[in-house]
């Protein structure tokens, strides 16, 4: 019995050493965090111009619906969905030969006119000659002028019908009225179209487009107390929703006289150029408004900020090891984001590698 507690208490002696073993330093610092290579970038200081960002929306200068002015079959289509075109290119054609005919039956009418118009003034000229020979009477003369009188008045409807009737068989042909993009077309050749089919497609205009965008009275006060005041001649810039800068600068060429009742806003327009036809009539562009003289900022890429439910920080590299810096940022420059709190200046940021990062884990600054 003495022997087999011997040997039992010597497998217990074995195992505490087992134990002790495995949580010696030795172990443990066989378990430390692998170190994590990221990519910095320092975070520096530039002169950072004061700019207003709203919401805006691209408006074509010229926007218009083309309906068709007179009754009649459809003989052609012939525009091109999507294409550029020209003040005065053909669209569509409507038939003629109704229209034809019309002017044809007028012009006929106004001879006819124009021969009664000259008889009766022969008329008139004979009971004239007449009466001064005390052969005629002034009832036979008042008669002969009531008729040249109606005479004209006829040769006037009748060359007023004959412009009418070469008005509508113009309108046969449908043209564009401005230069600008064709949309798509609501109708196809042999349908029959008037006033009352509606609209056959839009025409919007290209370059230069409008981007109006509306203010709210907070924002004119505030820049009113700041001195940003807004300039007709300020520059402004686009940023579309994927976050690309608009190459092309406007400008302000309208602030609106009355404010919306319903939104207590403002509504502001600027024109900008579009040669590459990038800005589509109705598109949602961000609108970014340079106001008052530059400041020094710190700017940093935006892939180095991270968001939590405790708001924005960035990884800085301090001491070997990635720290936590809570940041609040203060809008954008360029594709950067600008830093009103959080760093000084100099600090090297974590851009790259932030994927596998935990506040504290040993970095290597190598790529970036």
């Amino acid at each position: 019995m003495l022997k087999l507690a011997a040997a039992a208490m010597g497998q217990v002696a074995c195992a505490i050493l087992v134990i002790c073993t495995l949580l010696s330093p030795v172990h443990a610092q066989s378990k430390e965090p692998a170190t994590v290579p990221v990519g910095v970038v320092a975070a520096e200081r530039k002169a950072v111009k004061k700019a207003l960002d709203f919401v805006g929306r691209v408006n074509a200068i010229d926007r218009v619906e083309v309906r068709a002015r007179v009754t009649g079959y459809l003989e052609a289509v012939l525009l091109k969905e999507g294409e550029t075109v020209k003040e005065g290119a053909p669209l569509y054609r409507i038939e003629k030969s109704l229209f034809q005919a019309a002017v044809e039956q007028a012009e006929g009418s106004l001879e006819r006119s124009k021969a009664s118009k000259i008889f009766s003034a022969l008329q008139l000229q004979r009971a004239e000659e007449l009466l001064a020979k005390n052969v005629g009477t002034p009832v036979a003369r008042d008669q002969a002028v009531a008729t040249y009188t109606q005479a004209k008045g006829s040769v006037m409807i009748d060359e007023a019908n004959l412009a009418t009737a070469k008005t509508n068989l113009g309108y046969t042909d449908i043209i564009a009225p401005v230069a600008g993009k064709v949309g798509k077309t609501n109708i196809t050749k042999g349908n029959v179209v008037g006033p009352d089919n509606g609209v056959l497609t839009v025409i919007v205009s290209q370059d230069p487009t409008y981007v109006t965008f509306p203010v709210s009275q907070r924002e004119f006060l505030r820049a009113r107390e700041s001195g940003r005041q807004f300039d007709l001649n300020g520059k402004v810039q686009l940023r579309f929703a994927d976050g690309s800068i608009y190459p092309q600068t406007g400008r302000i060429n309208f602030i609106d006289v009355t404010v919306d009742r319903s939104t207590d806003t403002v509504l502001v327009r600027a024109a900008f150029p579009n040669p590459e036809g990038a800005l589509v009539d109705g598109q949602l562009v961000n609108v970014n408004l340079e106001a008052g003289s530059p400041e020094e900022k710190i700017v940093i890429p935006q892939a180095a900020l991270i968001i939590d439910q405790e708001g924005i920080y960035v990884f800085v590299v301090k001491d070997g090891k990635a720290t936590v810096n809570r940041v609040k940022t203060g809008g954008q420059s360029g594709t950067g984001a600008v830093i009103d709190q959080g760093l000084s200046g100099g600090e090297q940021v974590i851009v790259d590698g932030l994927q596998s990062l935990r506040p504290g884990a040993p970095v290597r600054v190598g790529r970036g």
